[in-house]
């Protein structure tokens, strides 16, 4: 027997190993599983080179469980090893010294395995002792025992074993009993080794037995892996059924994909692998962490934001690259220049794949457009070399359902939708249903409108804005028809400051009170065909709302309240007939009280002229109590006249009516509000 003692230079490696990595203990079975696939894929090597003449026969790797004695054993018929070689590749770890490792390491333990190379150490995180029953392929091998409890002490000594390979025999420490459950070993295997080279096998397989009513064990090996991945063949010997039908082992409970990308490529690096472009309609998060990455067929981790730009963390599938630098310990991958180039390739990879699609069958496309959008919005709006790529094929949908490039909408709406300054107006909705009405009337002016419902549109319109020369999008409802796109001088209203300072007050008293919601009332002359009212609201600010449920630090914005304009119309008949009505009835009341105020806002223009050359300190109280005396008469009147015209709205159903259609055309009317406005039509009608 051989005793020593494992090259470090601290007894303590082990607890370090175990508390550094404990957060991520149950890679330990994969790093077992990978070499015992590494030592039997070394074989076949050796066997197709010449080197080794024996019958290879059955290269399965198994793993077993023992409850009773509390071990778990993975097994192979791999070469197996020396002594010489355990003492090689087992005992010797070397450490510049615990202190310098701890130092280095002690804020980011994710490299302490991968860098070291110690993946076979990561059965210390779940076993208080370890042994290693192995007899080499080479001719006159002897088996050799190695065990370990966990310190830097070993021993060594000859062992029973009748054919080549290695048995890894764990003994599980009290704390990770879970270990010795068999659905929990099942669940590992297929997460991390459902793909790796050679068979692995976990139990056998169970078929229902009629006579003992439950599942029994049959005589064949439980294979829980394919060791022949679809991305591991070539793709012209592929078919659609055959993508779909991995599709649907990789992702049981998903849509079918849309299409998908087969990557293949050995310079300047070795990437593998299949991309699947999902139907993503909404909600980002949803759909992230999908894509999984292997090394030489090991599952290594679904966090690949690392390895692909942001916007690709939305596709789904597999990529496998014996290139990528692995961490084995958190599967944490290190962001060098062969990442970054992989990360170009497949990049563009995509864009070239969708710019192939577009090019050879647009009407399927077209079809798929609504599902990729989301997905190419985001690749333009976080990756400006993804925009350069996308701007050829991304498509533009009108509120008719027809689709436009960038170039194609621009030649459409150039010679209609350009305001006096030359300015390319892109008019757009992001409801057909809600603003309906303000679409027809676009249409009716011979404008074309965009339809943007999508999740990122908003975003969107910030970059195109940025991107096309000369052009700003606006969404129908932001103000009136003849504002959206300005062609002349706005026509000057025929109202007096009076009335139209009137109509105001009558209207707005008359507004309702909403959470966060604030209107504004104008009057516009719209011409005698347009609607008496009209609701708008501020595209500038709007805009700015819903960019803060998007953006840190906009937050400011979304605190807001929602800021509305009530356009009076007063060209139209209703209008005018209120402002009739108000002369008619208030004429009397209201001419005392305006030329009062008159009288009182002239005498404070002279008093304010009178005091203007004069410092705060060389006015007189006389001076002071005169001016407020007549600042407070001015008020008087204006609250006078103000409580008139709040009196005559009050009273005025058509007034409420008008509110309330402008209100109702913007889904803004519910609940009492909105039932007293039905009660009120009916009465209306004559």
């Amino acid at each position: 027997m051989q005793k020593g003692n494992i090259g470090v230079t601290t007894e303590n490696i082990f607890p370090v190993i175990k508390k550094f990595l404990y957060s991520d203990h149950e890679i330990f079975l994969r790093e077992m599983v990978s070499n015992a696939v590494d030592a039997t894929q070394k074989l076949k090597t050796l066997a197709q080179q010449g080197e080794f003449k024996g019958e290879l026969g059955d290269l399965t790797v198994h793993v077993s469980l023992d409850k009773d004695k509390g071990t778990i054993t993975i097994s192979d018929r791999g070469i197996g090893m020396t002594e010489e070689e355990i003492d090689k590749y087992i005992n010797q770890i070397a450490f510049s010294g615990v202190n310098d490792f701890l130092e280095k390491y002690k804020d980011n333990a994710n490299n302490i395995i991968g860098h070291f190379g110690l993946g076979f150490y990561s059965s210390f995180m779940v076993s208080k002792k370890v042994e290693i029953i192995t007899r080499s392929y080479k001719d006159g091998s002897k088996a050799v025992k190695w065990s370990c409890d966990g310190s830097p002490a070993y021993e060594i000594d000859d062992a029973e074993r009748e054919d080549r390979g290695s048995d890894i025999i764990l003994y599980l420490d009290d704390d990770c009993k879970e270990f010795l459950e068999k659905e929990k070993i099942q669940q590992l295997l297929t997460k991390y080794c459902k793909f790796m080279a050679v068979p692995v096998a976990f139990g056998k397989k169970q078929e229902w037995s009629s006579e003992k009513k439950e599942m029994v064990d049959t005589a064949d090996d439980n294979v829980i892996n394919n060791v022949e991945p679809l991305w591991t063949k070539a793709p012209s010997t592929l078919k659609d059924e055959d993508y779909q039908s991995f599709y649907r082992t990789l992702y049981p409970m998903s849509d079918e994909p849309m299409f998908w990308i087969h990557l293949n490529v050995d310079y300047p690096f070795n990437l593998t692998g299949i991309l699947y472009f999902p139907r993503i309609k909404s909600n980002i998060d949803l759909q992230r962490n999908k894509i999984q990455l292997y090394c030489n067929q090991v599952f290594v981790t679904d966090q690949v934001e690392g390895i692909v730009p942001e916007f690709l963390t939305l596709l789904h599938g597999v990529i496998d690259s014996p290139d990528i630098p692995l961490n084995v310990s958190r599967s944490y991958l290190q962001s060098d220049r062969e990442v970054k180039k992989i990360s170009t390739y497949i990049t563009k990879k995509v864009a070239d794949r969708l710019q192939a699609i577009f090019k050879e069958d647009r009407k399927q496309y077209e079809e798929k457009w609504d599902d990729l959008k989301l997905f190419i919005n985001y690749g333009m709006l976080s990756e400006e070399s993804f925009y350069d790529r996308a701007k050829d094929f991304t498509l533009m949908k009108d509120t008719e359902g027809k689709y436009f490039t960038f170039d194609e909408y621009k030649t459409l709406i150039e010679s209609a939708q350009k305001d006096k300054d030359g300015n390319l107006i892109y008019l757009y909705a992001t409801d057909k249903e809600e603003q309906y009405s303000y679409i027809q009337a676009a249409k009716d002016k011979g404008y074309s409108v965009l339809l943007l419902d999508g999740q990122l549109d908003v975003p969107a319109i910030q970059m195109l804005e940025q991107k096309f020369e000369k052009s700003r999008f606006t969404r129908v409802d932001a103000d009136i028809i003849d504002r959206l796109i300005v062609k002349d001088d706005a026509p000057k209203s025929t109202l007096t400051d009076d009335e139209s300072a009137n109509l105001s007050q009558v209207f707005r008293s008359q507004m309702p009170k909403m959470d966060k919601t604030e209107f504004m009332v104008e009057v516009q002359s719209l011409g005698e065909n347009q609607r008496p009212v009209v609701i708008t609201q501020n595209e500038w600010m709007r805009r700015m709302k819903e960019m803060s449920r998007f953006q840190q630090g906009m937050n400011f914005y979304g605190q807001m309240p929602d800021s509305f304009n009530l356009v009076l119309n007063a060209d139209h008949r209703l209008v005018k007939e209120i402002l009739s009505t108000l002369n008619s009835q208030l004429s009397t009341v209201l001419q005392p009280i305006e030329s009062e105020l008159k009288g009182q806002e002239a005498r404070l223009a002279a008093i304010n002229q009178q005091q203007s050359g004069k410092k705060a300190d060389e006015l007189t109280q006389d001076d002071k109590d005169m001016k407020a005396d007549c600042e407070k008469a001015v008020q008087e009147q204006k609250d006078k006249k103000q409580e008139v015209l709040n009196g005559f709205a009050a009273q005025n159903d058509i007034i409420h009516q008008l509110i309330d259609l402008a209100l109702l055309q913007n889904g803004m009317l519910r609940g009492e509000a909105l039932d007293k406005f039905l009660k009120r039509s009916v009465d209306l009608i004559k």
